[in-house]
C-alpha cells in the first residue's frame, strides 16, 4: 500500500472500526479514542492513517486495490488536428489558410488512425471549414469568370440610338467662320 495515496470515505470508517474495538478491549483510553477518530476522520492519505492503528495489534488497514494504484494515461492530443483546425479558424481572417487546414487534417487523421490519439474531431473540423473556404473560393472564381466571359466583347450604348456624333467638324467649321 501506498502511503501517499489518498483515502477514501470507506477507508476512513474501516479505521474507525478498529479504533472501536481496541477502545472496547481497553487498548484506548477515552482520549486517545476521541483523538485518534478525530484525526481518522480528517485524514487524507493511507499514511496518515496507518500511523493511528501502527501501535494496535490487528489494526491493519485494507489494502489498496491494485486497479486504484495504477492511472491510466490519457491518450495525447494530435499536433496536427491542432494545427489544422487553427488554420481552419483563421481562413476567413487570411484566406490562403485554407490550403494548410486541408492537408494537416488530412495527415492527423491518418496519423490518429495509426496512433490512436485524441484530437479527431479538430482534424474534422480543420477539414471542413478549409475544404468550404476552397469550396468558396473556387465558386467565386468561376463566377468571376462567367461574368468577364459575358462582359467581352459587347459595346457600352452611347444613348444616342447607336449614333456617335462626330463634334470636331462643327468645331472645325465654327472656328474656320469667326475668322
Amino acid at each position: 500500500m501506498h502511503a501517499t495515496l489518498r483515502a477514501s470515505d470507506a477507508d476512513r470508517e474501516q479505521l474507525v472500526e478498529v479504533l472501536k474495538t481496541a477502545f472496547g478491549e481497553g487498548r484506548l483510553t477515552q482520549d486517545e479514542y476521541t483523538t485518534r477518530m478525530e484525526q481518522a476522520y480528517t485524514a487524507k492519505t493511507y499514511g496518515e492513517l496507518r500511523a493511528l492503528v501502527s501501535d494496535l495489534p490487528g489494526g491493519a488497514l485494507p489494502q489498496v486495490p491494485y486497479t486504484f494504484t495504477r492511472y491510466q494515461q490519457q491518450r495525447p492530443t494530435n499536433s496536427l488536428a491542432v494545427a489544422s483546425m487553427v488554420f481552419g479558424i483563421a481562413t476567413p481572417l487570411f484566406g490562403l489558410t485554407a490550403i494548410p487546414a486541408v492537408i494537416l487534417g488530412h495527415k492527423a487523421r491518418s496519423q490518429i488512425r495509426r496512433t490512436g490519439e485524441k484530437g479527431n474531431g479538430m482534424a474534422v473540423t480543420g477539414l471542413a471549414i478549409g475544404w468550404a473556404a476552397i469550396g468558396l473560393f473556387a465558386l467565386l472564381v468561376a463566377l468571376a469568370v462567367l461574368v468577364a466571359a459575358g462582359t467581352h466583347g459587347s459595346t457600352v450604348p452611347s444613348g444616342f440610338g447607336g449614333q456617335s456624333i462626330h463634334l470636331m467638324p462643327a468645331i472645325q467649321r465654327g472656328v474656320s467662320n469667326s475668322g
